[in-house]
């Protein structure tokens, strides 16, 4: 009869075998970065998880650096708010100052992270959406041309990679057009391709001040009951010229992780949310499972399912306990 017990014997033979393994260096830490000095304060739905004004990045920063994870996605929460989210745009607005701080702080170092900004609308409006809202509607195309100059503030900042968030139609080509009539053409765009409409996201509504002040997302965010659509959201990025896709959230979400790696050649980034991550942490405060093990799990699942790179807000805290672990 057939052993398969045979490789599980002990633990040496278990990771001599093991089909996938999480490395640090696949991993992405977002960082919510608010106005103002002096301020470190802690999301209280996602403990262990702070928004940083610009000049206390330098903390994060260390903590990244020693982690040896890839880097960051930087979220920023403006002074004010308006209705066509101008301070997305501004070339001296919070992500900007955020990216080239990083910069000069890592280079004095002598290290680098991999800077990605966050594109979207929704922390800078007033109303809370990813767009210009006409009545309760979200116009999508005359909200192209306020992602693409985000994007290019971002670029010139010093950002590695842009990310749209914001599920408007033609975003992407809009943005790549953008970057390369400026002379950014080596700056990768990276799609958040498959974005559901989740309750998923309200702990990171809570920190970065975006829920909607009325209505919802779901006639731009994708319907979670959809397999096929996400195909085709997917293969629009690609064909408007992303570098990256990303499905996002990810562990509800490892069907269409599973086929989207199956029908693209690009890299595959997964989101693992708020909400995900919240569920977690609170079980493990109560005492109902245990966190590192857990943790190592979700992360491996994303890769096995076919995940390129991660983005998580268990990062430090996951290398951390390989650095344990020898």
């Amino acid at each position: 009869m057939q052993r398969l017990r045979r490789l599980r014997r002990n633990a040496l033979l278990r990771d001599a075998f093991a089909e996938t393994c999480v490395q640090t260096k696949k991993l992405i830490y977002p960082v919510f970065v608010v106005w103002g000095e002096n301020k470190k304060e802690e999301v209280p739905s996602m403990p262990g998880v702070f928004r940083y004004s610009v000049d206390r990045l330098g903390e994060i920063a260390d903590e990244m650096l020693s982690a040896g994870i890839a880097g960051t996605m930087l979220f920023g929460i403006p002074e004010e708010k308006d209705a066509l989210g101008s301070g997305a745009c501004a070339e001296d607005g919070v992500v900007p100052r955020a990216i080239r701080f990083l910069r000069h702080y890592c280079a004095q170092k002598g290290k680098r992270l991999l800077i990605v900004a966050d594109v979207c609308l929704c922390e800078y409006t007033s109303h809370g959406h990813c767009g210009v809202l006409s009545g309760d509607d979200v116009e999508n195309d005359a909200s192209l041309p306020l992602h693409v100059k985000a994007a290019l503030a971002y670029a010139r900042a010093g950002a590695d990679m842009v990310a749209p968030s914001s599920m408007m139609d033609g975003v992407v080509a809009a943005i790549r057009a953008g970057l390369d009539e400026a002379g950014f053409s080596h700056i990768p765009v990276m799609g958040y391709s498959a974005k559901f409409a989740s309750a998923f996201y309200g702990p990171f509504r809570d920190a970065a001040d975006s829920a909607p002040q009325s209505g919802d997302r779901k006639s731009y965010q994708m319907d979670f009951r959809n397999g096929r659509e996400a195909l085709r959201e997917l293969s629009a990025d690609e064909e408007e010229g992303a570098d990256v896709l990303m499905v996002k959230p990810a562990l509800a979400f490892l069907d269409v992780v599973r086929v989207a790696r199956e029908n693209t050649r690009l890299p595959l980034a997964v989101y693992n949310v708020s909400g995900e991550y919240a569920m977690v942490k609170a079980a493990a405060r109560a005492g109902w499972l245990e966190e590192r093990r857990v943790v190592t799990e979700i992360l491996t699942a994303f890769f096995r399912a076919g995940a390129d790179l991660v983005i998580t807000y268990h990062a430090l805290d996951f290398a951390g306990w390989e650095r344990e672990n020898g």
